[in-house]
């Protein structure tokens, strides 16, 4: 049985807007050694070589980030290795990855070779079923998740304040004087990372890697999303202290920061509702509904109570489409994978890690 990934982020996620694509940030490629972009269609064993490879390099002691698929978070879309400068990556649709500088730092690895196109002609039209329903299967999730989003939007308004923001904004200047001090002359450097998604499986936050990266966590318990305004402040400060950030934007709104890791000072400050609970005993917990005007909470107490339970069984909804979706790619992969050279896909595997350790 595989065990979970240490550090495991999401680059794409089932957003109100459709799939969305934080793929260009996985790593520089003008930083990078070398980016293996994987082509090839279900089944073909694409995040099976991932993970061999990934595997591999722990076993030479090495940190391995995992980037898990937003459809089935048991499945990879791409594995970065920071101390190679080298990553892996699922170079097909929707998170298509065009290459920089083709052949310098990017190489196609088409595993698409490895399907035995004869014998997919004897389930021909099985197969163009299951493409077809599949695609139907999302679209249902994307409306239902605009609706959540539409009405999760509306409680927000309602409850920003300029008092709110201004109470956040000065917990998050207390909070930088004591945490964060100035380490470097220039800004430090900000990447993106989904710590969670909508999956199949549920609403899902990987807790347990921003706990990998950062021993000291900071739950902000905040069950209407208003986090962004006190991170917002968090990360503009780290920044222009010299500290590289980790920030993780809302798979529901993803221009809003819904946590952010500070590897270098091992600090994580992570959003929390009743619905995704942190697990953990949290080094400092904060809670933002605390800082609310309760005035206004008493006369919508209703209004919001209401607003919750349709945003969630609208989720909800999504979450079935996508479980919908998932058995239309396992049925389909069923289909493919008699008919792929699986010892051809590992050899690969076994290709890559030797040629990883010749650049070393």
């Amino acid at each position: 049985m595989q065990s979970e990934p240490q550090v495991s982020f999401f680059l794409g996620a089932n957003a109100p807007t459709g799939f969305y694509s934080l793929y260009d940030q996985l790593i520089d490629p003008a930083q990078a050694r070398d980016i293996y972009i994987l082509k090839g269609g279900p089944g073909c064993g694409k995040s099976s070589l991932m993970r061999k490879v990934g595997k591999a390099m722990e076993e030479r002691g090495l940190q391995v980030e995992y980037i898990v698929c937003s459809g089935d978070p048991d499945s990879l879309d791409a594995v970065l290795i920071p101390e190679r400068k080298t990553a892996l990556v699922d170079g097909t649709a929707p998170h298509v990855v065009e290459p920089s500088y083709p052949g310098l730092v990017e190489h196609y690895v088409n595993l698409g070779n490895y399907y035995d196109r004869d014998a997919l002609q004897t389930v021909r039209s099985e197969l163009m079923g299951c493409m077809k329903g599949y695609k139907a299967c999302y679209s249902r999730a994307y409306r239902c998740l605009t609706a959540a989003a539409q009405i999760e939007e509306d409680m927000r308004a309602l409850l920003s304040t300029q008092v709110l923001e201004a109470k956040m904004a000065k917990r998050a200047r207390g909070i930088l004087s004591r945490e964060v001090k100035k380490t470097a002359l220039e800004d430090g450097r900000s990447v993106q990372r989904f710590l969670g998604g909508v999956t199949w499986k549920g609403v899902l936050c990987n807790y347990s890697t921003a706990d990998a990266l950062c021993k000291r966590v900071y739950e902000l318990s905040d069950t209407y999303g208003l986090a962004h305004g006190m991170l917002h402040h968090l990360a503009a400060g780290a920044l222009s202290a010299g500290h590289d950030i980790i920030v993780c934007p809302s798979p529901m709104a993803p221009d809003r920061m819904e946590h952010l890791l500070i590897p270098s000072l091992s600090l994580a400050f992570l959003s929390s509702s009743p619905a995704q609970p942190y697990p953990r005993r949290p080094y400092r917990r904060i809670r933002l509904d605390a800082m609310l005007d309760p005035e206004l909470l008493r006369r919508n107490k209703a209004r919001l109570k209401f607003s919750r339970k349709v945003a969630a069984a609208l989720t909800d909804e999504a979450v079935e489409a996508l479980a919908q979706a998932k058995a239309m790619h396992d049925e389909l992969e069923g289909l493919y994978n008699p008919h792929v050279d699986f010892e051809g896909v590992y050899r690969t595997a076994v290709n890559i890690v030797e040629e990883m350790d010749r650049h070393a």
